[in-house]
């Protein structure tokens, strides 16, 4: 899976969660300052990620995840394992 396909994936996931336009999901956006996603919305990002993407996202590793670029790399990294 591409880091584009991932990107794509996961926008639509921020989108349906956090009603934030699709368009506006870059990998260099941080999910709470840029994104205004709070930390019961994330939750809902990571449990949807990981059954889109059939990665486990520890809860320890998931306060790491600053910007849409680090669940993007995460989620590549644990895809391919």
């Amino acid at each position: 899976m591409t880091e584009n396909e991932i990107l794509a994936g996961l926008a639509e996931i921020i989108n349906e969660v956090a009603g934030v336009p699709a368009d506006q999901v870059a990998a260099d956006k941080t999910f709470t300052d840029d994104l205004d996603i709070d930390s019961l919305s994330m939750v809902e990002v990571v449990v949807q990620a990981e059954e889109r993407f059939g990665v486990k996202i520890p809860d320890e590793e998931v306060k790491n995840l600053k910007t849409v670029g680090d669940a993007v790399n995460f989620i590549k990294a644990g895809a391919a394992a």
